[in-house]
């Protein structure tokens, strides 16, 4: 039987934003596509003197074009098909309801489990599963959690495969990683720090003193809108706040090379004034 091997860098970021929070990245690779995809992104990190880690944190007027450049490069393997994205976040106005303690002090590691399990489909991964064996490696950025929690998210990463086993698909490892050692998850990294940027409005933010936007939310506004137009070319009508549409039946939650996910409980209720448009009225009072 053959068997067939895929590696998900994830990693989260802003627990409590403006507008959305929970904001969960993560980027599917096949095993044997990684060393390619390593060897051109660090080639081009070498190229331009991006000697350290690349991070959204970092972006600046100065080195905005480096930025471009190993950005355009990253989504070509997305737009290849050697790279598939998954971002998760929450909307705000979506309260939950009748969540127990204990549910949420272990928030960050359920939304995380959720992510990793239903994001990219991966019950969908393997269609000859008579044929093929797939299997799943986790990478993950180091989890700000206690060991307790992390010893139950991943005994629940591996116990309840739903969907997984019939279809001879299983998670088989769960590393932390040191996102410094993993361009990757950097490159990924960039994507989720500009969602959160835009769905917060930090692009809107203006300094108190000359009433004007600094250089580096300009900066960074224009990294953004080429990560968009980076999106767009793959989905023409993409929705940077709303769930990705599936276009089709449910295996294309594993085939879309890029896809957002707005997570909304069962158990929840919207409230426009937690929204951007409710925010607009209440200043408009």
């Amino acid at each position: 039987m053959q068997e067939i091997t895929y590696r998900i860098y994830a990693d989260e970021s802003v627990s409590d934003g403006k507008y959305y929070s929970n904001f969960y990245g993560g980027a599917s690779i096949r095993t044997t596509d990684i060393p390619e995809i390593e060897k051109a992104l660090n080639d081009k990190k070498k190229e331009l003197n991006l000697n350290g880690e690349i991070k959204w944190t970092k972006v600046t007027e100065n080195y905005l074009e480096k930025y471009i450049e190993i950005i355009n490069l990253f989504f070509s393997f997305i737009k290849a098909g050697k790279i598939k994205v998954r971002i998760m976040f929450a909307q705000n106005a979506y309260v939950s309801d009748g969540l127990t303690k204990k549910q949420t002090d272990n928030e960050y590691s359920i939304l995380y489990y959720y992510f990793l399990k239903d994001a990219f489909g991966i019950k969908y991964s393997n269609s000859t599963p008579f044929k093929t064996k797939v299997n799943f490696s986790l990478y993950l950025d180091d989890l700000p959690c206690g060991e307790e929690q992390k010893e139950v998210f991943k005994k629940s990463l591996f116990r309840n495969n739903f969907g997984f086993k019939q279809n001879n698909v299983e998670i088989t490892e769960f590393i932390e990683i040191d996102s410094k050692k993993h361009v990757i998850q950097q490159c990924m990294d960039i994507i989720l720090g500009s969602m959160n940027f835009k769905l917060n409005d930090f692009d809107k933010i203006k300094d108190e003193t000359t009433g004007r936007r600094s250089k580096r939310t300009r900066a960074k506004e224009k990294l953004y809108k080429i990560i968009n137009k980076n999106i767009r070319e793959i989905r023409k009508n993409f929705n940077v706040g709303i769930t990705t549409g599936i276009n089709g039946d449910q295996s294309n939650y594993w085939k879309h090379p890029y896809r957002h996910w707005n997570f909304i409980s069962s158990y929840s209720h919207f409230d426009e004034t937690l929204t951007k448009r409710g925010d607009k009225k209440k200043n408009k009072k």
